[in-house]
């Protein structure tokens, strides 16, 4: 990438793959990076949806630093009691906390196709996670790229799908009767949501379904729960074409970071059944309330806004 007056020198911009994701070199994320380097990323984020960062020596504190340059960063989740001691901006994507928690061997909460937390009204912006445990292989994460999804649509369907709110709706997935399971109960996330949100930053329109949060409420406005699921299923297929992707080996000192408002993302289970150890790190942005084409915005069920600081 050459530098132009605005861009932060030496700090370099590569694609990993056709539609979606880039790796970045040239940054140090321990340091307080200047507002260029702020700039220069948050550029390659809005092109290429996800970026990598490789060799990063960054505890807690340094990944919630670095966060903030971006936003304001949420507590850790809306059901998240244990955070790691004085970092409650911090989600554990912890294997061990699965066992105990879910009473199954998975290394990580959803291993399905999903965008963070959409069930709330205001769904994080962006999320970044580091890499802290990691199993010798395997344990992989993929995203897709939901602008290029809706883009490819057939006019037609892009029409048509403009017009429709989905429900999103957080499904425990915890031991039946444990913590987790009752707080989750008690303080259910539903929202509905535009099935195309228009991004605030870049104008682009992205196809939102995420899957994790759409297959157990099943419900498009105005149809019933068959005609529903059969388009779903059309629209969740269109999102994770393996074409729209990109595939992640996780490395000591790895760092991604990607935008909630234009991906969804996966988790692949291939290291469960490994008698293997994974822990990552999250942490997510403030969230704006999606609008759809049409300028309505989401509109909430149940559940509070999720604001950060």
């Amino acid at each position: 990438m050459t530098a132009s007056p605005d861009t932060a020198v030496g700090v370099d911009v590569v694609p990993v793959a056709g539609y979606i994701g880039a790796q970045i070199t040239g940054v140090d994320l321990r340091e307080n990076l200047d507002d260029a380097t702020v700039a220069e990323i948050q550029r390659a984020l809005n092109e290429y949806k996800v970026v990598f960062f490789r060799d990063q020596e960054i505890g807690h504190a340094e990944q919630v630093a670095f966060a903030r340059r971006f936003g304001k960063v949420t507590p850790a989740h809306p059901h998240e009691e244990n955070p790691p001691e004085g970092f409650p901006e911090i989600l554990p994507i912890d294997s061990r906390r699965y066992d105990k928690n879910l009473g199954r061997k998975r290394t990580s909460y959803d291993h399905s196709w999903h965008t963070d937390v959409t069930a709330l009204i205001n769904p994080p912006a962006a999320s970044i996670l580091r890499s802290d445990i990691l199993p010798p292989y395997g344990g992989d994460t993929a995203w897709t790229n939901l602008v290029v999804a809706y883009q490819n649509l057939p006019k037609e369907l892009r029409d048509f799908v403009d017009t429709l709110y989905i429900k999103h709706q957080f499904q425990t997935r915890a031991a039946e009767g444990s913590q987790r399971d009752r707080k989750v109960k008690e303080a259910n996330l539903v929202s509905y949501h535009p099935a195309v949100r228009v991004h605030p930053l870049t104008g682009e329109r992205a196809l939102f379904v995420s899957p994790g949060f759409t297959r157990g409420a099943r419900e498009i406005r105005g149809f019933s729960p068959d005609q529903s699921e059969a388009l779903l299923k059309l629209l969740w297929s269109e999102a994770t074409k393996t074409e729209y992707t990109v595939r992640f080996q996780w490395k000591p000192g790895s760092v991604a970071f990607w935008d909630n408002r234009a991906t969804a993302h996966l988790a692949i289970a291939d290291a469960g059944h490994l008698d293997h150890d994974r822990v990552l790190y999250r942490v997510t942005l403030e969230g704006d309330v999606p609008k759809g084409v049409d300028g309505r915005e989401s509109e909430s069920v149940s559940g509070e806004p999720f604001y950060g600081a």
